[in-house]
C-alpha cells in the first residue's frame, strides 16, 4: 500500500552551540511521535487516578496504560452524563481532570466521549420538561468544554444521532430532545454550543450507523450550515471483521463529504464471535467470553489488514482502538492485551506497524553548509549529534528550518 502521503521533505541547517553550521557530519534523527493519531480508550487513565484505589491496583493499571503508550498517541476519556454527573450538581470533574493530565504530561492528545448521549443518560433529567432538558444540555456542554480546555480540545459533541429519535428501549431525556428537535435541531443546537465554549476544539459527529441514513444525516447537517470538524465512524466488530470491501465501501462513502474521518471505537474480537442474529449488541450477555489461540490469529490478521487500508486513504486521521485489554464492554475478548496484561499477537504486530514500518529513523550527513535533507512521516522528531540534541516538527507544510544543537 502506498503510504507516502503520510510523509514529507524538509531542508534542515543545523548549527552547533556557537551557531556555526556543523559541516560535515553524521546525525542520528529520530521520530518521537506521529501526526496521526492511533488512539485508544484510556479510561483507566480516570481510573488510576480515583480515591481509595489500591497502590497494587494503580500500578496494575499503570502496566497496562505503559503498554498502551508504547504504540498510542491518542486516548479518549468517558464523559457519560450518567456516571459523570450522577447526582446533580456533583460532576466527576477532578478526577476526570486528573486522568487527563496523567496523559497529556506523558504526550497524549486526549479526546471527550460524549457530551450528549441517549444513552448512559443522566437520569435525575427525567423530572425536567423538554425545555429544561435542553437547558440543561447546553449547560453541561459549556461547563465540561470550558473546564477541560487545553487538557481537552477534541469532543465527540454528539453521539448515534440517527437512532436517537426513534430509539425506544427505555425512555430517556436525550431522546425526548431528539424527538422534538430532530436530528438536525439537536445536532445543530449541541455543536453551536460546544463551539461558543471552545471555538478552537475539533468536534466530531459519531454514529455506529454506517447506512445511508447517517450519510443523509451528515448532508442534512452541512446544509444547515452546522460546522462539523470530523466525521466519527464507530466501526464495532463483534459479529465479525467487516472485510476489505466493506472498508473500502464505507471509506468511499464517507470520504465524498470532504472532512477529516476518525474511526473512533474499532474492535476486532479474538474469541468466538457473536451471533449474527443479535440486532443490538447490548442484547448478547454471557457468563463468560474467552479469548482463544485461534481467535487471537484472525485478530492478528485483520488488525494489521483494517489498519493499513485506513492509515493508506488520506482523509483518515484517526483510528482508536476501543478497548485496550479483555473484558471491557460485554465482556469481550476485544482487547490488545488479555486481562492479565499480557500483550497478544495484535499487539506486537500493531506495536511493529506504527513504531517501524510506518516510522522513520535515520542517519543523515551534513554538506559544508550543514545541510540536510529529511523525507520522513509525519509528527515529530529529534535529532542528536555528540550528546547535543535538537527537535523539530514535520508537518505537511514544512519550510526550511535552522536548529541549532544543544
Amino acid at each position: 500500500m502506498n503510504y507516502e502521503h503520510r510523509k514529507s521533505t524538509v531542508r534542515l541547517t543545523l548549527l552547533d552551540p556557537s551557531g556555526q553550521p556543523l559541516k560535515n557530519q553524521d546525525l542520528d534523527i529520530k521520530q518521537t511521535k506521529h501526526e496521526f493519531l492511533f488512539g485508544f480508550g484510556a479510561f483507566d487513565a480516570v481510573e488510576r487516578s480515583r480515591e481509595g484505589i489500591t497502590q497494587e491496583e494503580q500500578q496494575f493499571l499503570d502496566d497496562r496504560l505503559n503498554k498502551m503508550l508504547a504504540i498510542f498517541n491518542y486516548g479518549t476519556l468517558p464523559f457519560y452524563w450518567g456516571r459523570f454527573e450522577p447526582e446533580e450538581g456533583h460532576p466527576q470533574t477532578e478526577v476526570t481532570k486528573k486522568g487527563a493530565e496523567w496523559l497529556q504530561a506523558r504526550g497524549v492528545k486526549t479526546k471527550g466521549h460524549p457530551l450528549c448521549w441517549h444513552t448512559v443518560c443522566a437520569p435525575w433529567l427525567m423530572k425536567y420538561d423538554n425545555q429544561t432538558i435542553l437547558q440543561k444540555q447546553l449547560a453541561r456542554i459549556t461547563r465540561d468544554v470550558t473546564d477541560f480546555k487545553g487538557l481537552i480540545d477534541s469532543w465527540d459533541v454528539i453521539n448515534e444521532v440517527v437512532i436517537m429519535p426513534v430509539f425506544d428501549k427505555y425512555d430517556n431525556a436525550v431522546t425526548r430532545l431528539a424527538k422534538e428537535l430532530g436530528r438536525v435541531g439537536i445536532v445543530k443546537a449541541v455543536f453551536e454550543e460546544a463551539r461558543a465554549a471552545n471555538p478552537g476544539a475539533t468536534l466530531l459527529l459519531n454514529d455506529f450507523d454506517m447506512s445511508a441514513r447517517y450519510e443523509q444525516l451528515i448532508e442534512d447537517c452541512l446544509e444547515a450550515g452546522i460546522q462539523i470538524d470530523v466525521i466519527g465512524l464507530q466501526s464495532h466488530q463483534h459479529q465479525g471483521y467487516w472485510g476489505r470491501e466493506k472498508v473500502e465501501d464505507v471509506l468511499r462513502r464517507f470520504s465524498r463529504f470532504n472532512l477529516p474521518l476518525h474511526f473512533t471505537e474499532n474492535t476486532l474480537i479474538s474469541g468466538d464471535l457473536m451471533p449474527k442474529h443479535i440486532v443490538d449488541l447490548n442484547d448478547w450477555q454471557v457468563d463468560e467470553w474467552p479469548t482463544t489461540p485461534e481467535g487471537e490469529a484472525r485478530q492478528l490478521a485483520e488488525v494489521e489488514e483494517m489498519y493499513s487500508l485506513l492509515f493508506a486513504h488520506p482523509q483518515v486521521e484517526a483510528i482508536t482502538v476501543w478497548d485496550a485489554v479483555d473484558g471491557k464492554w460485554l465482556g469481550a475478548p476485544s482487547g490488545l492485551l488479555r486481562a492479565d496484561n499480557s500483550k497478544k499477537p495484535a499487539y506486537d504486530r500493531l506495536n511493529t506497524l506504527i513504531n517501524q514500518e510506518w516510522h522513520t529513523d535515520t542517519t543523515l550527513r551534513t554538506n559544508e553548509e550543514g545541510q540536510v535533507e529529511l523525507t520522513g512521516f509525519r509528527g515529530d522528531y529529534e535529532i542528536s549529534h555528540q550528546g547535543k540534541t535538537a527537535a523539530f516538527t514535520l508537518t505537511k507544510d514544512s519550510q526550511p528550518t535552522r536548529l541549532t544543537l544543544k
